[in-house]
């Protein structure tokens, strides 16, 4: 393929089939191993049991300030999608290049490398970091690990770019997410004599109506338009329990989340669940010990708010020019960049992210190469 440089990375990262309940090792040795004869200082933060990592990598002068590309190497699974190509080889359709991470987001990691390379070549006033995590897509789970590294660290960049695929629009805002897991238990009795028992379906029920009173509150509550969806949702994505249709249950979970305006405090609005459980609790107890519901948080991340006036916005408008400022619905990493390091974060990469997480997601080259030219932009901005 004769492509630009961006592109010639691309391939080589597709073909990592870096799936997020995979190992990432080989990406990321693959990048040691082009960003090390820059002479980038590289840093491992590797998961408990040494089959991930994620990669800190910075050129130019020591010290505090600086700019951070940051994205995530995994991508999510292909079985069960109908691929008319092979999702781990890089392959052009006109002006679209397919694979598996193209758009979502290897695309932006190999702007983001070919930055670096022409960086190497400038003498650079500010640094430029690179952070590549892994596990991003099961609950920006990977990114956790480097983060904690870099509390306190004296060196610490002074602004951070999400590259996550926004059309290369500004991204100022995003939701948060709380992920979380409802239990209920029951007594199982003979369906004849049903009220003898304790149906936990049932316990389960009366928790999905709190959840539907909470939301049709925050329905009606304060909301923001820049959002697709300008308000805080609450959402039960699963539900099993009952083995029989004559057993009256005796356990239900059910898996649900909220997706919280970054003005929303999801705490406050899991005190009202969990207030609603130790009721329910109390008064199933009272007929059968041992009996209730409880819920645990499963993960969380927090939503990202940046002001339009932050230097953030200011230099991606001079790397892109003027335009609209977007807040968007997905989460990303950024907000535990801005709420654990107090890093002021915006999100800006190549792709539509309705692309993203379908058969044959792509990637155009016009967006690659404005991906290109803005961090080319970057790396003038930085250098002497």
């Amino acid at each position: 393929m004769n492509a630009s440089r961006p592109i010639e990375i691309l391939e080589r990262l597709i073909a990592f089939p870096t799936i997020s309940r995979e190992s990432n090792l080989a990406l990321i040795d693959y990048v040691r191993a082009l960003l090390a004869p820059l002479g980038a200082r590289l840093t491992l933060v590797h998961n408990a049991a040494g089959t991930k990592a994620n990669l800190h990598a910075v050129l130019g002068p020591s010290g505090g300030g600086g700019i951070l590309l940051s994205g995530h190497t995994d991508v999510v699974p292909v079985e069960g999608q109908a691929w008319s190509t092979d999702p781990f080889r890089l392959t052009a359709r006109g002006d679209d290049l397919l694979g598996r991470g193209s758009c979502d987001m290897k695309g932006f990691l190999a702007c983001a490398l070919a930055a670096a390379e022409r960086a190497a070549t400038r003498r650079l006033e500010r640094p430029l970091h690179l952070a590549f995590s892994y596990d991003e897509e099961i609950g920006c789970v990977g990114v956790r690990g480097l983060i904690e590294r870099l509390v306190g660290a004296p060196d610490l960049p002074a602004l951070c770019v999400i590259g996550e695929p926004t059309m290369l629009d500004t991204v100022v805002a995003h939701k948060g997410k709380l992920a979380a897991r409802l239990t209920c238990r029951g007594r199982e009795c003979h369906s004849s004599h049903a009220p003898e028992g304790l149906n936990a379906i049932h316990l389960a029920a009366d928790m999905l109506c709190e959840m539907r009173a909470l939301q049709d509150e925050l329905t009606a509550g304060p909301q923001d338009d820049a959002y697709a969806v300008p308000f805080t949702t609450v959402h039960a994505g699963t539900i099993q329990g009952g083995t029989a249709l004559n057993i009256v249950p005796n356990a239900c979970t059910v898996e649900f989340e909220i997706r919280n305006l970054p003005t929303d405090d999801p705490a406050l609005l899991m005190d009202r669940l969990f207030d609603k459980a130790a009721e329910l609790t109390r008064e199933a107890q009272a007929r059968f010990p041992g009996t209730g519901v409880s819920i645990d948080i499963v993960n969380a991340y927090p939503g990202l708010e940046t002001p339009p006036e932050a230097e953030v916005v200011a230099l991606l408008r001079r790397l892109n020019g003027p335009g609209p400022l977007r807040k968007i619905a997905f989460g990303t990493e950024g907000g535990l960049f801005r709420e654990k390091l107090g890093i002021p974060t915006v999100v800006c990469g190549p792709g539509d992210i309705r692309d993203a997480h379908k058969p044959d997601e792509y990637v155009s080259r016009d967006q690659l190469a404005r991906c290109e030219v803005m961090l080319a932009r970057l790396v003038d901005e930085i250098s002497v």
